[in-house]
């Protein structure tokens, strides 16, 4: 009779699936390999051999053997198939998450043109039409919301800046202006350039926050660009190299189109005084109603409040009496000017953006790419047909143990086919 195999482990998950036996029970059968010994012995008790053999024998202990095999196995089976299934499970979904290996020209094209348009369209929901969901919890990614935040920052620094405060040094700076600018003229006409120079000065000592704050909003543009473009484009190794160069150099050109824009919107406020917003002139006129109640108060010596303006100072308006009735007039125009100007370069701050990022992603975005692919040798999407090593290791690896695991299955139902057929066997 063919010996039977007893199989002892210390750990069952590191089990061959080649091993007759599987069993946390195996002294059982240890006994009965015992007994099936000492029965052998018996046999030769010329006796004892005159037994029929259907009844007692190594046949009978053999078959009480192999059942007591086939349930061992059978209830250790679902665990290693379960362990089996997940494992195989597990190795398709990254192998379909791989990208799909191009054998030929047209196979590249229609993969990038695919990439882009989905690269495309994320950017649009993201900075375009303010949807998050692909980067629900990734809040720097909402960036319809970050860069109201931005602009809103924006808004208050220039607000909240020096230049800003009207009450500081209140006619001095005025003052001085008008000394420079007098001329042989009729009296009492208020100097535009006296005007214009003050709006320079105030221009100038802002320009860094406008400056400042492009700086900083295309590197936030950039940072979302770049995410963007890395998550469609991981695994085609040459398309991540294009993409990235393609993308910082957008960047880096429409930042310089936008300083441009910056210093050009700056130096047009500095040259000409103009609103057709009807609050300028309404401002204007309810800060001078309050005119004469300030001169009352110049020879005073404590702040005296003006309305809408804030508390100042009449030292200055006492010094030069002579011009301090202009130097209140220009005063109280530039404030009501200032308040324009700052709310023009924060409206035109928000339309120039959302214009430049259009251009980007609907004009710019897709030929920068395609010029940076084709730029270095021409054959760029012969190139992308090109696996980096690091996903051609992992394709071959996953191929490899995804047939292993296949096979095993294989194996283990048909060990099972025969454990069951058995089984029935040895109730018949």
């Amino acid at each position: 009779m063919k010996s039977l195999s007893l199989v002892k482990l210390d750990d069952p998950d590191e089990l061959p699936l080649s091993a007759p036996i599987i069993s946390s029970n195996n002294y059982r059968i240890r006994r009965v390999l015992d007994v099936v010994d000492k029965l052998r012995n018996l046999a030769k008790h010329s006796e004892l051999s005159k037994i029929d053999k259907s009844i007692v024998g190594i046949p009978v202990l053999a078959q009480k053997l192999m059942q007591i095999q086939a349930k061992s196995i059978a209830r250790n089976f679902p665990g290693i198939v379960e362990k089996i299934n997940d494992k195989l499970n597990q190795n398709l979904a990254e192998f379909k998450k791989l990208p799909k290996a191009m054998a030929s020209v047209a196979e590249a094209i229609t993969a990038f043109m695919r990439i882009i348009g989905l690269v495309k369209e994320s950017i649009r929901k993201i900075l375009l039409r303010g949807e998050y969901d692909e980067y629900p919890d990734e809040k720097n990614m909402h960036c319809r919301a970050r860069l109201v935040e931005m602009l809103n920052g924006f808004s208050d620094e220039l607000h909240n800046c020096p230049q800003s405060d009207p009450t500081r040094n209140f006619l001095k700076n005025e003052i001085k202006h008008l000394e420079e600018a007098k001329e042989i003229s009729l009296p009492s006409f208020l100097p535009r350039k006296a005007f214009i120079s003050i709006l320079k000065e105030k221009v100038n000592g802002i320009s860094r926050i406008p400056i400042d704050f492009v700086e900083k909003l295309w590197a936030y543009i950039e940072d979302v660009l770049i995410t963007v473009l890395m998550s469609h484009v991981k695994g085609y190794h040459q398309l991540q190299l294009s993409t990235t160069r393609a993308g910082l150099n957008l960047i880096e050109k429409t930042k310089e189109k936008s300083m441009k824009w910056v210093l050009e919107v700056l130096e047009m406020e500095m040259l000409t005084d103009y609103t057709c917003n009807p609050e300028y002139e309404s401002e204007w006129e309810r800060l001078m109603a309050q005119k004469d109640s300030f001169m009352s108060y110049v020879d005073k010596y404590y702040p005296i409040n003006i309305e809408g303006f804030g508390s100042v100072d009449s030292e200055y308006a006492r010094q030069f009496p002579h011009l301090s009735h202009q130097a209140y007039d220009l005063s109280m125009r530039m404030a009501a000017y200032w308040k324009i100007v700052l709310r023009r370069l924060v409206d035109s701050m928000a339309l120039h953006l959302q214009l430049s990022v259009q251009k980007l992603v609907n004009q710019e975005l897709e030929k920068e790419i395609v010029s940076d692919l084709m730029a270095s040798t021409g054959n760029g999407f012969e190139r992308l047909m090109e696996e980096s090593p690091s996903v051609a290791t992992k394709r071959v690896k996953l191929a490899g143990s995804i047939k292993k695991l296949k096979e095993c299955k294989e194996i283990l139902a048909s060990i099972m086919d025969r454990i069951t057929t058995s089984s029935s066997g040895y109730r018949q």
